[in-house]
């Protein structure tokens, strides 16, 4: 291995600069390609018209060829009387016959306007009779050029219509068909190979078993070079094997000329990446970035050839693709640099940092009832899935900022060119039931956007205005009653719907609640502080802390998961997560799940139709609801 530092952490920009001294940036060698081939590519050179477009004055409406001031005056009182010329002119005929004063010449849409006339007239205000039917009575003047398309008014002869660094869409691939170019010059479209590795991943479709995963990575990272309008190569799944990872890579590296690995970026015994990547020249250029997530990215060359190895987890590794990778696959398509745009908003709730590390803090962004922009963090970590893809920016916290407040002012950098705007912003506690009304609301035609922050978290939106619905399900202790006591002035509740909470463990515990309890060596799962059930969980626990008091995971799925793999032996769900996951249910207490709505948005038509939708027992989503343990009452 030639470089001898390892995850020496670099700040961002002093890593790309570093990359970018050793790698090819410059765009490939143009190509010429036929034209239904070029939807996607890059242009390499400005492209002018070598015809006029239209090439020839021709008319925009059915009607008649005359002379403008033979017009001038008409009236349906007072038409003007025109002998019609022995020609008809459709398209594609050259006309003969020069229109006189005095004459019309009957044309038809897109035909070739002949000599003399200056203007069209349409046949709607015109009159043919039978007893003159070699005339026209004109019953409208036009002014010359009414209804007329000049020779070069679109396009004329010389005139740059496109320029170099074009990615052609089928507005671009219309003009280049219309100046009559069957042909185009285009950059050559960069070849990006992309390995995944690790013993731990399998392909989608092969078999599972505990401790694998599905690899994510590689169809993620392939789309995105496409994305760009790349050329992607997926070179599959590889083990943690030395040999079979070099043979990999000397193989992408002689086919592609970017090379994209994801995982083995960390000093762990079984991440031989960077081991492989270290042997070639100059190899590894930067191993560790002062950035969360995606701190230990590895940026490498081959010669002048850029070699990637992005971090195993899925945020980390589209991040720093999009940070690192995406800017130097533009370059060599010959693309403009991208535009990032940005949005000021308030910071939704407070977020603590790592110190000595920039990071970017993915969030979702919803509108308040002032017209500002509330940025809620998307916190499931570095190994989700989901979170990229549900954000709509991120937020840059300094290296040396450990905590920020929430509502303070944050500038949020849109990873789409817009914040999309959802016709219901739902934010609140999370719940299976909530994605069929989801789903629901999404074949009615409406987009829904979710945040999941927990019953709390929900209720403060709702009271600032930042949302449309927060769905909740807080027990107050003292009364026993759900989410009613905790309503504030200016919010409405809409009833949502019963579920039952339990205790659930594996099917082969059969011991009751209060034995498992008692028993120092069982181990819980606990929810997260705000969560609805984390109350009744603290209620059941009456002080104790047992192993496991301190696991926290936010959502069901995670307690059921935990408990099916035997990372604890009990913790609190509902029915419908526990019979999902196939786990011993017990009955602990029902629960109302519902909708806390600000009456400012009461009359919002995305909020009417989710509340005339629950209020109708007959409707389809309280079938569905029903059906999957979610009854009315």
């Amino acid at each position: 291995m030639k470089q001898s530092q390892f995850l020496e952490i670099l700040d961002r920009d002093e890593a790309e600069r570093r990359w970018r001294a050793v790698v090819r940036t410059t765009p490939f060698e143009p190509e010429t390609i036929p034209l239904d081939q070029a939807l996607g590519r890059v242009l390499a050179e400005d492209v002018r018209a070598e015809v006029d477009v239209p090439g020839f004055d021709r008319a925009n409406m059915d009607g008649f060829a005359v002379r403008s001031e033979d017009t001038f005056g008409a009236s349906e009182l007072e038409p003007r009387r025109l002998r019609l010329n022995d020609e008809t002119l459709p398209t594609g005929v050259a006309p003969t016959i020069e229109v006189r004063a005095g004459t019309a010449t009957t044309i038809a849409t897109g035909a070739m306007l002949p000599r003399g006339a200056d203007a069209v007239v349409p046949v709607e205000v015109t009159q043919i009779t039978a007893e003159d039917p070699d005339h026209v009575l004109v019953q409208a003047a036009r002014v010359p050029g009414a209804a007329i398309s000049f020779a070069g008014t679109d396009m004329g002869r010389g005139e740059t219509v496109l320029f170099a660094g074009t990615r052609l869409t089928s507005r671009e691939t219309g003009v280049l068909a219309a100046i009559g170019r069957a042909a185009v010059s285009v950059h050559r479209r960069p070849r990006v190979a992309v390995l995944s590795t690790g013993d731990e991943i399998v392909q989608p479709g092969e078999a599972m078993r505990p401790g694998l995963v599905f690899d994510s990575n590689g169809r993620i990272l392939v789309d995105a070079v496409r994305e760009l309008g790349a050329e992607a190569v997926f070179l599959g799944g590889h083990a943690d094997d030395p040999d079979a990872l070099r043979a990999a890579l000397r193989g992408a590296l002689d086919s592609a000329d970017l090379v994209l690995l994801s995982g083995g970026t960390s000093k762990g015994e079984g991440d031989l990446n960077a081991l492989v990547v270290g042997e070639l020249t100059p190899g590894i250029v930067v191993h560790g970035v002062a950035l969360k997530p995606g701190k230990p990215i590895c940026l490498a060359a081959d010669g002048d050839k850029p070699v990637v190895i992005l971090p195993g987890f899925p945020t980390s590794a589209i991040f720093t693709f999009h940070e690192f990778v995406a800017p130097l696959i533009r370059d060599l398509a010959g693309l403009p640099g991208a535009r990032r745009e940005t949005r000021r908003a308030r910071l939704a709730m407070k977020t603590r940092s790592e110190r000595g590390r920039l990071e970017y803090l993915l969030v979702g962004l919803v509108q308040d009832d002032s017209g500002g922009l509330a940025a809620y963090p998307m916190g499931k970590g570095s190994g989700s899935v989901t979170t990229f893809s549900r954000a709509d920016g991120f937020v840059r916290i300094g290296r040396n900022v450990e905590i920020v407040e929430a509502d303070e002012p944050v500038e949020v950098t849109l990873i789409g060119r817009d914040v999309p705007v959802a016709d219901l912003v739902v934010v609140g506690s999370h719940c299976s039931g909530l994605d069929l009304i989801a789903s629901e609301l999404a074949r009615s035609g409406l987009s829904v956007k979710l945040l999941a922050v927990g019953s709390l978290g929900g209720l403060e939106a709702a009271r600032r205005g930042e949302c449309d619905v927060a769905p909740v399900h807080l027990l107050d202790p003292e009364t026993g009653a759900y989410n009613e006591p905790f309503l504030e002035p200016g919010t409405r509740l809409v009833r949502g719907y019963a579920r039952m909470q339990g205790v659930v463990t594996r099917p082969d515990e059969t011991r009751d609640v209060e034995t498992l309890l008692a028993d120092p060596s069982t181990r819980m799962v606990n929810r997260n502080r705000g969560a609805g059930t984390r109350v009744l969980i603290d209620r059941l626990l009456a002080g104790r802390t047992p192993p496991g008091h301190a696991y926290e995971p936010r959502s069901h799925y995670a307690v059921a998961a935990a408990v099916a793999q035997g990372r604890a032996d009990w913790g609190v769900t509902i029915e419908a997560v526990a019979r999902e996951a196939g786990l011993h249910f017990r009955p602990l207490q029902p629960e109302r799940y519902d909708f806390v709505v600000p009456a400012a948005r009461w009359e919002r038509p995305a909020v009417r139709q989710l509340v005339a939708m629950l209020d109708d027992p007959r409707s389809d989503l309280r079938a569905r609801l029903a059906d999957e343990g979610f009854p009315a009452e």
